[in-house]
């Protein structure tokens, strides 16, 4: 055996066993949640018809957008455009934290945000994402494997990619990094999970929030690696209590991506 292949050997070993590793933590997580004799996080607390409602209006939204996003082609990206996506994820994020405030609920108790310190969060959120790539990377490789070897381009790669201007970019750089993470976490993570969960169980709350929100993409190829992400974020909330984790673990996943772009020969996919 020459030296490469002694070298691809092991590192082939060194990956299978991160992946074991990776799977063993995420099932004792949810090992742990489901022996806890009260639940973690009380997102689902008093959830209601009126919040059924809401969550079946929202999936509705995402749907109809998702299939016109679907045929859609952006010929050149405007900066208006990225605008208006953060304004309409920020009032998306505002308009169910007031519909719940209307309705008497204390966000602030829900969310867990001020459960962990920021640093606790970060560095929570860190090793659970470090954990949680070698199940996004085996999930894209079943991707590859049974849809060809088309492109795995996520939408945030393809709207960095045809930016047209500095400006552009530091609007999509503060998309991905900051209120991306904190829309989603709340509309997928909090909201849409706890309602799905209290009326549907945790099993299949957990199942249809990351096919949701692996779906809102809008894009095969990572529709299996964003499932994968997506139930990380989701048993990593619940184990934590706190929605700083999984807004932390997207966020970090969402700046290593533009890292991976902006240095290709440094960070491979």
């Amino acid at each position: 055996m020459g030296g490469e292949d002694f070298l691809s050997a092991v590192g082939s070993i060194a990956n299978a066993l991160f992946l074991i590793a990776s799977v063993y933590i995420y099932v004792a997580l949810l090992r742990q949640i489901n022996r806890r004799d009260r639940d973690p996080i009380d997102t689902d607390r008093g959830f209601g018809a009126a919040e059924v409602a809401l969550a079946v209006f929202l999936i509705a939204v995402f749907a109809f957008s998702s299939l016109g996003a679907s045929s859609a082609q952006i010929v050149r990206l405007r900066t208006l455009d990225l605008i208006l996506n953060a304004v309409v994820a920020i009032g998306m994020v505002l308009f169910v934290a007031a519909f719940l405030k209307l309705r008497r609920f204390n966000l602030g108790e829900l969310t867990g945000l001020a459960r962990l310190s920021f640093t606790r969060a970060f560095l929570t959120g860190l090793v659970l994402l470090i954990f949680a790539y070698p199940l996004i990377i085996f999930a894209e490789w079943l991707t590859a494997r049974f849809l060809g070897s088309g492109s795995s381009r996520q939408g945030i790669i393809e709207l960095f990619s045809g930016s047209q201007s500095m400006e552009q970019r530091v609007i999509i750089i503060l998309l991905a990094t900051a209120i991306a993470p904190v829309a989603e976490e709340f509309i997928f993570r909090f909201f849409l999970y706890g309602v799905l969960r209290r009326y549907l169980g945790r099993s299949i709350g957990l199942i249809v929030s990351a096919l949701l929100f692996a779906a809102v993409h809008v894009h095969l190829p990572s529709f299996a690696p964003l499932f994968a992400l997506g139930i990380c974020f989701t048993l990593a909330y619940e184990w934590s209590g706190s929605l700083l984790v999984s807004m932390t673990m997207h966020a970090i996943f969402n700046a290593i991506t533009l890292l991976a772009l902006a240095f290709p020969e440094t960070l491979q996919p």
